[in-house]
């Protein structure tokens, strides 16, 4: 291994060997496996070439076919999507005769699949060069390796170098994955840079019509119960396209306090159904499923805290302090929630832009969320 490789290793290193991940080194591929890459696709024919393009040119190693979903779209999508199937012989397309939703047409498109390995990409993402490939490779030297990722970059108009990676990956074990996102409480994968075992996706189901904020969570927490996880240590899988269309901006009010009020019920109600129902509720995943419910109160009575400590007047305090309340009864005898209490008892601070008593808080929460995101990005977690 070269300097610079262990370099960028060393804190993906750390971290996993302290969590219960094993950083590996990626093996060539000694066979060309079958992937197949799911587009679903509603209004976004202005996108749809270049993403298909992303899918197929650039990712050596692998056979690529690609199932466009035009979900009744309004727009020029559905010629679109035809026009590439005429002109590309590993492209197939299908069209619902009514506007069925986002989650539907995902099923759709997902019980099509019939490669080794299927991913999900929104017609308006794209993958990186090399993504496949490199995924690939996890799957055919880990068999017990059901679900691998990397990061996915964000973009608006312009795209930017994505990092291919040095070839290091972490494998985690699906019941240390699952225990650090209930510690954690935070979705970790955006959702196209992604790669599932066909085999895996008939095993567990597909993605859940009463969820249609977490579904993506709810499914990789489901897939966790029953295989572990490849992370690709420094490489970008995807760019993920922001813009005003967005459904998590146009749907779920995106970036706003109620926004995020709905990811956190939506977040609870994704722990529920993967690790409290059927199958999968095991001792373990009930213990598992009490710790997600103790993160989720504390994450609603951080976000009350901190907007007492800010001021923030339109923010909807009783409807945290009920989520927090249902998720764990008792969180009024928690630090946290008596730290709330006391703040309440105080009030806030008129015309400042911190309360001053709880500036060393809010500066430990901002803190705790840098060294969250220095995580996620260094080993996946």
């Amino acid at each position: 291994m070269g300097f610079r490789d262990r370099v960028s290793t060393v804190l993906p290193t750390l971290i996993a060997s302290g969590m219960g991940g094993a950083v590996r080194r990626l093996v060539p591929l000694k066979r060309r496996p079958r992937v197949t890459v799911v587009i679903p696709c509603y209004n976004y024919g202005r996108y749809l070439g270049p993403c298909v393009a992303s899918a197929l040119d650039g990712q050596d190693g692998v056979d690529v076919d690609v199932i466009i979903i035009d979900d009744k779209s309004t727009d020029d999508s559905l010629a679109t999507a035809r026009e590439i199937a005429d002109e590309r012989n590993n492209v197939r397309v299908y069209a619902h005769p009514y506007n069925l939703g986002g989650i539907a047409t995902y099923n759709d498109g997902l019980t099509l699949a019939d490669g080794d390995y299927v991913v999900l990409l929104s017609a308006d993402d794209l993958l990186t060069p090399g993504s496949l490939s490199r995924a690939a490779m996890v799957m055919e030297m880990a068999p017990n390796v059901g679900l691998v990722y990397g990061t996915s970059r964000v973009f608006h108009d312009q795209l930017p170098l994505s990092r291919p990676g040095h070839g290091h990956w972490i494998h985690w074990p699906g019941r240390d994955w699952l225990r650090i996102r209930c510690q954690s409480g935070y979705n970790v994968v955006a959702s196209p840079e992604v790669m599932m075992r066909t085999k895996l996706l008939r095993k567990i189901g597909l993605y859940r019509a009463d969820l249609p904020h977490a579904g993506d969570f709810e499914m990789w927490l489901r897939a966790a119960t029953v295989t572990d996880v490849g992370f690709l240590i420094g490489a970008d899988q995807a760019f993920y396209r922001q813009h005003d269309t967005n459904m998590h901006k146009t749907t779920f009010q995106g970036g706003t306090h109620q926004g995020v009020l709905v990811d956190l019920k939506q977040r609870w109600l994704a722990f529920e159904a993967a690790l409290g129902t059927g199958e999968h509720a095991s001792v373990l995943h009930s213990q598992l499923l009490t710790t997600a419910r103790a993160t989720i109160a504390r994450h609603a009575i951080q976000y009350s805290s901190y907007a007492y400590a800010r001021g923030s007047l339109d923010f909807p305090f009783p409807a945290y302090e009920e989520l927090a309340l249902r998720a764990r009864p008792d969180i009024g005898k928690t630090y946290g929630g008596r730290g709330l209490a006391w703040r309440k008892r105080l009030g806030m601070a008129r015309g400042l832009p911190l309360h001053p008593l709880w500036a060393p808080s809010a500066l430990a929460l901002r803190i705790t969320e840098v060294l969250r995101r220095v995580r996620r990005f260094g080993a996946g977690v």
